[in-house]
């Protein structure tokens, strides 16, 4: 069967879905960046001040699903700073990548974040993800700074990114 967005629902956060995201994300950065363990300990300390803190009407969760598979998820959070959002764990499973999953949870996210009344919505991501890199890029992110940084045992170059809203 040949997957088409048609067929892609999307939900908030459910039971069972933080223990997947905490797997997968572990598991494919691991794979693919050569990521340690603690990048998975941070995807499990964002999942539960999520889970234990959220503020309902400013923060969301998308998790894309279809026939029952996770393929991929995105969350508004809240910022520091008043008026502003924080994209975090976005990811679009490597099999169902180039379908436009990922515009359309980005999409989703930020209208999401316009319609809160933030002014503004961040993210940190990693050069080496060039796909998101576009995407965000097209979608009219301006990076905001870029540092060399030893995280995840790994050395990456880690870029802010930001995205006035309207």
């Amino acid at each position: 069967m040949t997957l088409r967005m048609d067929d892609v629902v999307f939900h908030d956060l459910r039971s069972g879905d933080a223990g997947e995201l905490i797997q997968r994300h572990g598991g494919l950065y691991a794979r693919d960046e050569g990521f340690d363990s603690t990048f998975e300990a941070l995807v499990a300390e964002i999942l539960a001040d999520f889970m234990r803190n959220r503020e309902t009407e400013l923060e969301r969760a998308w998790i894309a699903e279809a026939d029952g598979r996770r393929l991929g998820s995105i969350f508004c959070v809240k910022f520091s700073d008043q008026g502003v959002a924080k994209l975090r764990l976005f990811l679009v499973e490597p099999d169902t990548r180039g379908l436009g999953l990922g515009q359309e949870l980005l999409s989703t996210c930020l209208i999401f974040a316009a319609k809160t009344g933030d002014h503004a919505i961040r993210l940190r991501t990693h050069e080496s993800h060039r796909a998101a890199c576009v995407l965000y890029t097209r979608n009219g992110f301006q990076c905001t700074k870029s540092e060399y940084v030893r995280s995840c045992g790994v050395n990456l170059v880690e870029h802010s990114l930001e995205l006035e809203l309207q």
